[in-house]
């Protein structure tokens, strides 16, 4: 009886993992196919979930976010959240925006975990018109 319980609460806990993006994970170019950056993912009070560059595996043109229009512009790109207020909805964490410090856009967010990946979905108004990238899971 013992060794079922057991095995119920492993099986439990292991799906509550597996739905969560929290922790560091790191960016992969869809365009160059290349690491860029370890974004770091976490829960805020407000029970949303953010995620900033904690740090930056190629050398940006610029150290700063030159291209950023609203309160993050001119900030420091190691430390710049650029998930922000993302909420979970059954598998999926949406609701939220994700910025392209590069470009400087705000576009809306689906984040969903495969493994040790997340499927990280930006784009602007309808899902069809965006772009996705897979990030890795960093130990």
């Amino acid at each position: 009886m013992n060794k079922v319980l057991l095995s119920f609460a492993l099986l439990f806990i292991g799906v509550l993992s597996f739905a969560q993006i929290e922790g560091k994970w790191k960016t992969i170019d869809d365009e160059t196919g290349k690491a860029k950056s370890i974004v770091e993912i976490w829960k805020k009070a407000d029970g949303k979930y953010y995620g900033k560059i904690s740090q930056l595996l190629i050398k940006p043109e610029n150290a700063n976010c030159v291209a950023c229009k609203d309160d993050r512009k001119n900030k420091p790109l190691v430390g710049l959240e650029i998930i922000r207020g993302l909420s979970k909805d059954g598998n999926e964490f949406t609701g939220g925006t994700i910025t392209d410090p590069k470009k400087g856009k705000t576009y809306k967010c689906t984040i969903t975990r495969d493994g040790d990946k997340l499927n990280v979905r930006g784009y602007l108004g309808i899902s069809l018109l965006g772009r996705d990238q897979t990030w890795q899971k960093v130990d």
